[in-house]
């Protein structure tokens, strides 16, 4: 069994080595592991510094495409180089990398296809109290979203086995952490969350660069996979609430015209119709989307077939064969070249 480790870097040709460093080239359970750099555009010396510290495989995209495209990018390369699971994590050293055998073991066990590391929110001094609440608020609106018992959603130290990875798509540009969560759950992959400890802070966080901006992207995310995944209910939902409420005061206005009084409610009458065709148009798109979403799921039982046949049939082949959406092969150590 073989697992990579894949890191994600944007300039960190100061932080690298300290993450390299603690990165394990043993696990139990697994017969061989390697490391992966996606550079995401990187202006630094970060290739150079992934060489000399040993990295086995390096992906450049040729200017920055943001971390959600890197990290689809590190899985698509995993793949191809045989990963049978692949480990996430950050270039920062945020995570402490003794705890990847926690990661790996419930997949080694069958007991998951995806495992999430739940860092101790509460312990971490680096984190406002502001920061924390907003934490476990967005951990737990994932979890309805998304019908899993993930504790820590936007935690980036992860690890996927092979059929998981080949069914994960990204289509947000900002970060991948809570797409992928709804994904797998509402694709009934097993996903399950293991404690973890997290290392001091080296920098600050450049996906976050402030609260707003994150509670706005995070938001804008988990809508659109409600969206993708759950159409009918994010449409129908608001319609019944329309409908219910023109139902509501059409009776009221019977009740006034039946009286005699029904000439001073004309208003209402109009009020409650409004109501009713914004029901009625919701509860159509709601049709039409969940239609769009059976087709969705089609196209990506289409991809994983391909994807299967593609790494499984042609993994290991000259480098020129591997298609990467947005990244190229730029290193791959002698002793692990074919």
């Amino acid at each position: 069994m073989k697992a990579i480790i894949q890191i994600p870097c944007l300039n960190e040709e100061e932080n690298l080595p300290a993450t390299l460093k603690e990165l394990p080239r043993k696990l139990t359970g697994i017969d061989e592991v390697k490391w992966l750099v996606v550079d995401d555009g990187s202006r630094d010396d970060t290739v150079k510094i992934a060489i000399e510290n040993g990295v086995d495989y390096i992906i450049s995209h040729p200017n920055n495409k943001g971390l959600a495209q890197s990290f689809i990018t590190g899985l698509e390369a995993c793949l191809y180089f045989g990963a049978d699971i692949i480990i996430n994590t950050d270039a920062d050293n945020q995570y402490f990398a003794g705890d990847i055998q926690k990661l790996v073991d419930p997949i080694i066990k069958k007991e998951a296809d995806y495992v999430i590391g739940a860092r101790p929110i509460a312990e971490t001094t680096h984190f406002s109290p502001l920061k924390k609440v907003l934490q476990s608020i967005g951990s737990r609106i994932v979890r309805f979203v998304s019908k899993t018992n993930v504790t820590d959603a936007p935690s980036g130290f992860r690890a996927i086995s092979r059929k998981a990875a080949m069914r994960l798509q990204v289509f947000n540009n900002y970060t991948y952490t809570l797409e992928t969560i709804i994904q797998a759950g509402r694709a009934n992959i097993k996903v399950v969350s293991v404690p973890i400890r997290t290392n001091p802070q080296l920098r600050e966080s450049r996906l976050i660069s402030s609260i707003p901006n994150y509670i706005f992207r995070s938001a804008q995310t988990i809508i659109r996979s409600l969206l993708a995944y759950d159409p009918f209910k994010f449409f129908v939902i608001p319609s019944m609430g329309f409908i219910i409420s023109a139902l509501g005061i059409g009776f009221r206005f019977l009740y006034f015209y039946f009286i005699g009084n029904g000439d001073g409610h004309i208003q209402s009458l109009i009020f409650g119709t409004i109501l009713f065709v914004l029901g009625g148009l919701l509860f159509v798109t709601g049709l039409l989307s969940d239609l769009i979403s059976v087709n969705r799921k089609l196209l990506e039982r289409t991809d994983y077939k391909i994807r299967t046949i593609y790494y499984e049939n042609n993994g290991h082949t000259p480098k020129s064969d591997l298609f990467l959406q947005y990244g190229e092969i730029v290193y791959i150590r002698q002793e692990t070249a074919n």
